[in-house]
């Protein structure tokens, strides 16, 4: 009898476990049935193509605008870095389909960059959690622009996560949901310190969660100090890839997170995308974390994983041993110094426009560590020009990681002095933020 009461007990909790996964994708279900797309427009860029959708919850005035670049020339989209704002960012999210130096970074890995946008009516608090509609929208404009753009591979993609403060929230539920698509996580502050439970397959997630200690944003209503402390201990604590990044001398707004976040996705890529040509998060491969190293949070020393002795649960889990360096860097200088010089430019063009001056034009791929400063023009080994003349090509705001400026950039071209029948020789090269200079390329003569 007892053996019998038994079996009725776990028949009866096979068949809640059903029900509840019978329940759960139904929502889903009705969650994407519940909302409403709109037709996908292209911008064609140097890069690429920039691809805008808007899904909007049908019977809620919420809806959500995604920008999502595709670079120009490759044949299977391998992976989708989605940066996710911050609450009360909206309009912003934009900016990273037209940031340079990520479009660098998905040329060489073959991923597709989202920069999304998502307008609620109660803002962060409701979009953060993704059964709102912003996971189910995020899955739905994937799958669309995937269509239009040729691009199938889209929507079965793995994921690579990057969210500040209500972003980062949204980045940890999300990995909570979806932990089986996602490849990797950086978290920027995330805030609202979550009280969930993770499942078993979001500890094989490389997670980095970086906090500015006292100086982040700590109401107790936001709580990012305690956010990024406690889902560390958490997921540490159960055996997660999860590093931990304090930076003392910065704050909620002001980090330069890229220069960490980008070395980092770069190792997890290599140690984490399908091999072959495919492209779908169910082949994602598992992570040997006994080939990782961890960094002490105290004394920010770093230990191969494998010779490490002690009890390592409180040590931040990193990748690889550049990681392990850039974090250790990053943790005490909030920064990570680029000591290479950037690609230099390509595809030269140049027309005579009168006796005195010509026409140059070039192309020119960012430095995936540090982007696009400017360009410096040299007549037989003399400085004459720089582009732009003032300021800098392109930079990104320390707050939410915006591109700026955030649209299309002008066409790569300048006027110069060169005059007709003169022995000139006209180079170029690009130099990125930390100063460093490429090769000079020479353009060709005028015919």
């Amino acid at each position: 009898m007892r053996k019998m009461n038994l079996q009725i007990f776990y028949l009866g909790i096979t068949v809640l476990h059903l029900l509840f996964l019978h329940v759960t994708q139904a929502q889903h279900l009705l969650n994407a049935g519940q909302q409403r797309k709109s037709a996908v427009d292209s911008n064609l860029i140097d890069n690429g193509t920039v691809y805008r959708l808007t899904v909007k919850n049908k019977d809620t005035l919420n809806y959500a605008t995604y920008n999502v670049f595709i670079p120009k020339g490759i044949d299977r989209i391998r992976g989708v870095l989605i940066h996710q704002h911050g609450c009360g960012m909206e309009g912003r999210g934009v900016s990273t389909a037209y940031d340079v130096q990520y479009q660098s970074f998905a040329k060489k890995w073959n991923l597709a960059i989202v920069g999304a946008d998502l307008y609620y009516t109660a803002g962060c608090y409701a979009w953060r959690e993704p059964d709102s509609g912003s996971g189910e929208s995020l899955l739905a404009a994937l799958t669309q622009i995937g269509e239009v753009s040729d691009q199938s591979a889209l929507g079965e993609a793995p994921w690579l996560l990057w969210g500040h403060s209500g972003g980062g929230y949204w980045a940890l539920a999300m990995i909570r949901d979806y932990p089986q698509r996602v490849l990797a996580a950086f978290c920027y502050s995330p805030a609202f310190d979550p009280s969930w439970n993770y499942p078993k397959e979001a500890l094989e997630i490389p997670l980095m969660i970086r906090h500015a200690g006292a100086t982040d944003a700590n109401s107790p209503e936001v709580s990012c100090w305690a956010t990024a402390v406690n889902s560390f201990k958490k997921l540490r604590r159960a055996g997660g890839l999860v590093s931990i990044a304090y930076t003392p001398y910065q704050n909620h707004n002001y980090s330069f997170v890229r220069y960490m976040a980008i070395p980092f996705y770069e190792s997890a890529l290599s140690q984490r995308l399908p091999r072959g040509r495919s492209a779908s998060f169910r082949e994602m491969r598992k992570i040997d974390r006994t080939r990782g190293w961890l960094g002490d949070t105290l004394s920010l020393n770093t230990y191969p994983y494998r010779t490490y002795k002690d009890e390592a649960s409180s040590m931040s889990w990193l990748p690889d041993s550049a990681t392990a360096a850039a974090w250790k860097e990053y943790v005490i200088t909030g920064s990570v110094i680029d000591r290479t010089p950037p690609p230099p430019p390509f595809e030269l063009r140049i027309a005579r426009l009168h006796s005195v001056s010509v026409a140059l034009r070039w192309k020119a791929d960012a430095d995936i560590e540090s982007g696009i400063k400017h360009f410096n023009i040299y007549n037989n080994d003399q400085l004459i020009a720089r582009f732009p003349e003032h300021g800098v090509y392109q930079y990104f705001d320390t707050n939410g990681d915006d591109a700026i400026p955030m649209s299309a950039l002008p066409e790569m071209k300048i006027i110069a002095t060169a005059l007709k029948d003169s022995n000139f020789r006209l180079t170029i090269s690009a130099v990125n933020h930390f100063n460093l200079e490429s090769e000079r390329i020479t353009f060709p003569s005028i015919e």
